[in-house]
């Protein structure tokens, strides 16, 4: 059985441009990510994860923000804010549909806790969520306050888990199991320098490829109706430490897409397909109070964005079947059974197409 669990363990390679040190969202300076997993008798499969985009307080030193909505069959809680404002206040929390409100009652909880904030009146939590009631109980609200505050403790830098953990524990992709899944890209110094790191929590269908090889249509894995439900979701969290405003970072966000579509994506009907888009650049950061009310900030010129859209592109794409190839068979409620991807049959495909030696 096979132990390497990422694309690149294969010497399978996305795109033209390199990944940072980890090939995650941590690779841009400061941003951690944490998890929570809740696997619990035979039928709970579910958890929490999140992501940090600065050490410091997030609602006294807000970031620049967008959200951008693929196909909006979903929930994610607290777009309007940062759609009429342009920054993020909290951490993002992902989990699955029916725990939204936990989640966001333990975000707001967690932001009035910090000693800076004993003022504060109103918080825009920022949760988003797929669907796992496949595998999981869904219906028994599983997820405590407690399990989303322990995600955040959890936060840490460095290499980041994938596949059946945090909020990905109980997903489906592509008919697989899917789940958490991460990757980065360093722009060369000539533009800029710049890190993009992309998260995913991938619950959606389609007819997967993998490199441009049609990996579903070969394992007959679709038919004109679907040997499985192609509805779901996916939550795509792209952070880069480019100073990008709201506007760019939401032009930033509509490229995750097209990484999502790469994979074989099709933004289904049923499907709540959203990137969030932060812009992590300290001398970007918006204070919660201020005696100038003329803020100054540096942004990237439109014409400097293409080699950070390239970026976020390639990595998507490759974070998505990072979660794959790291998900794991689960049997989860009522006796649900989600096969791992067939890694050594997908090996062999891509061997005949000179994708890999």
């Amino acid at each position: 059985m096979l132990s390497q669990n990422r694309l690149r363990d294969h010497n399978i390679e996305i795109g033209v441009l390199q990944p940072g040190t980890f090939n995650a969202i941590t690779d841009v300076p400061g941003v951690r990510v944490g998890h929570f997993t809740l696997i619990e008798g035979d039928d709970i499969r579910t958890g929490v994860t999140s992501i940090l985009p600065h050490s410091g307080n997030i609602f006294q030193e807000k970031v620049p923000a967008a959200i951008y909505v693929g196909n909006g069959f979903g929930k994610l809680a607290g777009y309007t804010q940062v759609k009429e404002l342009g920054n993020l206040e909290t951490p993002i929390i992902l989990t699955n549909t029916l725990s939204v409100p936990t989640a966001m009652n333990a975000l707001i909880g967690y932001t009035l806790s910090q000693p800076e904030n004993k003022n504060v009146r109103s918080v825009n939590a920022v949760v988003g969520e797929t669907n796992d009631g496949y595998l999981n109980d869904i219906r028994g609200r599983h997820i405590t306050e407690e399990h989303v505050l322990q995600a955040i403790e959890n936060a840490k830098s460095g290499p980041v888990a994938e596949g059946n953990v945090g909020a990905g524990t109980g997903t489906v992709c592509f008919g697989f199991k899917g789940g958490i899944g991460t990757s980065s890209r360093v722009l060369p110094e000539k533009s800029g320098g710049y890190t993009v790191g992309v998260l995913v929590q991938t619950n959606f269908g389609g007819v997967l490829q993998i490199a441009g090889v049609e990996v579903g249509k070969k394992l007959g894995h679709y038919s004109d109706s679907f040997k499985y439900s192609p509805d779901g979701s996916c939550m795509m969290v792209v952070l880069t430490d480019a100073p990008l405003d709201s506007r760019n970072l939401e032009r930033l966000a509509k490229r995750a897409m097209l990484g999502l579509s790469r994979t074989g994506g099709i933004a289904s009907n049923g499907s709540g397909d959203y990137v969030i888009a932060v812009s992590t650049a300290e001398a970007c950061r918006i204070p919660y109070k201020s005696d100038n009310s003329i803020q100054k900030v540096p942004t990237l010129r439109n014409d400097a964005m293409t080699p950070i859209f390239l970026a976020t592109i390639e990595a998507t794409e490759e974070a998505i079947l990072n979660s794959l190839f790291a998900g794991e068979t689960m049997v989860g409620w009522d006796g649900h059974k989600i096969k791992a991807l067939p890694k050594e049959k997908v090996l062999e495909m891509l061997k005949a197409a000179g994708k890999i030696d």
